[in-house]
This record gives C-alpha cells, sequence and structure tokens, in this order.
C-alpha cells in the first residue's frame, strides 16, 4: 500500500534557497559583496557608483537612439502628409486644367476648322473672280458673260461677307470700334477751366444774388412782423 502524498517530496530546497538569496541582493546591492551584517566599504561603494554611471550611460544611449528613432518617424509622417496634401491639391488642379484645356482645344480646333473652310470658299472665290477676262468678250455673247460674271462677283462678295462676320480680324475697324472711346469734356466744365479766380467769384456771386435778395426780404418782414 502506498503511503501518503507529502508536498515536501517535491519541494527543491536548493532553487528555493538560491531564489531568497536573489531577492536579498536585489533588496540590498551591497550584500553580495559584503558580508552579511557589515557595512559596504568604500571599494564596493566605487564599484557601485561605477556600475551606474555606466548604467546610466547606457541609458542616456538609448534616449538618444529613441530621439533620433522618434525625430525620424516625425519626419517621415511629416512626407507622407505633404505627399497626400500634394497630390490631392494636384489631382484637384490638374483635373480642373485638362477640362478647361480640352474645351479651349475643342473651340480653337472648331475655329480652325470654320476658318480652313472659311479660306478655301475665299479661295475658290477669287480665283473665279481673277478667272473673268472681259477682252474675251464678244457682242454676241456679251449679256450672257456679263451676267455669269456679275453672278460670280455677287457669290464672292457673299463669301466675302460671310467671313467677315465670322472672323474679326477681316475687318479692318475692328480695334478702332474695341477701342474705349475718350471720355468727352462737359461744356460747363470747358468754361469753368478757362475761367480765373476773380472771374469764378463773380459768376457765382451773379447766380447766388436773387437767392440772398430774397433771404434779405424774409428776413426783413420776419422783423416787421415783430
Amino acid at each position: 500500500m502506498s503511503s501518503k502524498f507529502d508536498a515536501s517530496d517535491f519541494v527543491d530546497d536548493d532553487f528555493q534557497d538560491a531564489r531568497k538569496a536573489a531577492a536579498a541582493a536585489a533588496a540590498n546591492p551591497f550584500a553580495a559583496a559584503s558580508e552579511p551584517g557589515r557595512a559596504p566599504t568604500r571599494e564596493q561603494v566605487d564599484v557601485r557608483v561605477g556600475e551606474m554611471h555606466q548604467k546610466l550611460g547606457e541609458l542616456k544611449r538609448a534616449q538618444q537612439e529613441l530621439e533620433r528613432e522618434r525625430a525620424s518617424l516625425e519626419e517621415t509622417r511629416r512626407r507622407q502628409l505633404e505627399f497626400t496634401t500634394g497630390r490631392q491639391e494636384m489631382v484637384q488642379h490638374l483635373t480642373r486644367g485638362v477640362g478647361l484645356l480640352e474645351e479651349a482645344e475643342f473651340a480653337a480646333r472648331r475655329d480652325a476648322e470654320q476658318m480652313a473652310k472659311a479660306l478655301e470658299g475665299m479661295r475658290d472665290a477669287l480665283i473665279k473672280v481673277q478667272t473673268i477676262q472681259e477682252e474675251t468678250w464678244t457682242k454676241d455673247n456679251f449679256n450672257v458673260e456679263l451676267t455669269r460674271a456679275l453672278t460670280t462677283v455677287e457669290n464672292a462678295r457673299m463669301e466675302w461677307n460671310a467671313a467677315r462676320l465670322k472672323f474679326a480680324v477681316l475687318s479692318g475697324d475692328t480695334a478702332a470700334e474695341n477701342a474705349a472711346p475718350p471720355a468727352a469734356t462737359h461744356p460747363v466744365e470747358a468754361i469753368l477751366q478757362q475761367r480765373s479766380y476773380a472771374e469764378l467769384c463773380k459768376l457765382g456771386l451773379a447766380l447766388t444774388w436773387p437767392l440772398a435778395l430774397a433771404a434779405l426780404a424774409i428776413f426783413a418782414v420776419l422783423l416787421l412782423r415783430h
């Protein structure tokens, strides 16, 4: 028959003693270097101070490394934010610019096509007008050729008028019409500018004396009533 369970059979006494010694050494850093119950010696204190300085140096180096890493991360975050903002801004600007330029290009292409058609029509009309040769007309075909020539000239005139309505560059007086006319000087201002100060005073007196006379008459009537 087996014996009763004893918890002390599974306890490692050496391990327990080592753990207690480590805890005591952590509580008293000088206990490991000195005998129990004795104060630490100067050499032991110097050794511990040196160890503390060494640990502080390691902590400072670790802090500096963390500071450099933090600065690098902040710079990376700033660049990422700059990239995101710049990307959105340029997408908006470029989208708007592409739309505007496409519209302007379409209008310019349309105007160019219309101008090319008008140019072709004017060239044809010019050739037809230039090919009219009056010296070849005879008495027999004079009326027919004259009618044909008048028709050609009229068609050329219609071509010219249509092109001139579409393209302002064909009108020689366009720049003069678009220019703002100079402001005309008011006649009264012109008269006043030509007068001297004394003449202006006389003119003012001549214009205001009836009012002054009427005011004096009203003042006199009021005095007589009182």
